[in-house]
């Protein structure tokens, strides 16, 4: 028993110093403010949960997407450099499917929260909800999903309904899919 309460006291010993190492405090920064949290906890669920106060229209959407987003995807959103956007309608079961916003993408929400975490690519997260709902509905109005004075907001935009939204399998793993949007109220 002796020789155990050594050993142990020798492994403690040893371990302290690489235990202490595994955290180290180095007097900077300081726990984030509930209001700073807040800030910052730009999550948005396929059911609308997260999406923020504001609305907007293609209408509007337009001079917004003439200003951002034709260097990177042309002027009507077919063709590029980058991604094409639009089109790409019955495409899916082809040799050649052409994966777009109103061909692929199953929410409507998805496409707002990419557009308000990574649009524009230059400067992603600065546009303001107002303009993220306006580039959301254009986009959708060039893919013929929503009509050019239609205005999407927190309460409209869930209820968009994409050509591709039962073009998804839900994921039944426990830790995905079904059984997790189920707790969140947001069902695929």
């Amino acid at each position: 028993m002796r020789a155990f309460v050594i050993a142990a006291a020798a492994v403690t010993a040893v371990m302290a110093p690489w235990l202490q190492a595994q955290s180290p405090t180095f007097g900077l920064g300081r726990t984030p403010t509930p209001d700073e949290l807040k800030a910052i906890d730009i999550s948005v669920l396929p059911g609308g949960t997260g999406l923020p106060p504001g609305n907007g229209t293609a209408k509007a959407g337009k001079p917004i997407f003439d200003a951002r987003c034709v260097t990177c995807h042309g002027a009507t959103a077919r063709e590029g450099p980058q991604d094409v956007l639009v089109g790409g309608q019955g495409t899916l079961a082809t040799l050649k499917p052409l994966k777009t916003i109103g061909s692929y993408w199953p929410r409507a929400t998805t496409l707002w929260d990419y557009v308000n975490r990574a649009m524009p690519f230059d400067h992603p997260g600065t546009l303001p909800a107002n303009d993220v709902y306006s580039v959301t509905a254009y986009l959708l109005y060039l893919n013929g999903i929503v009509g050019e004075s239609d205005v999407l907001d927190a309460s409209s935009l869930p209820r968009v309904k994409m050509p591709n939204r039962d073009g998804f399998v839900p994921d039944s793993r426990p830790d995905t899919g079904t059984s997790a949007n189920k707790k969140t109220k947001n069902p695929l």
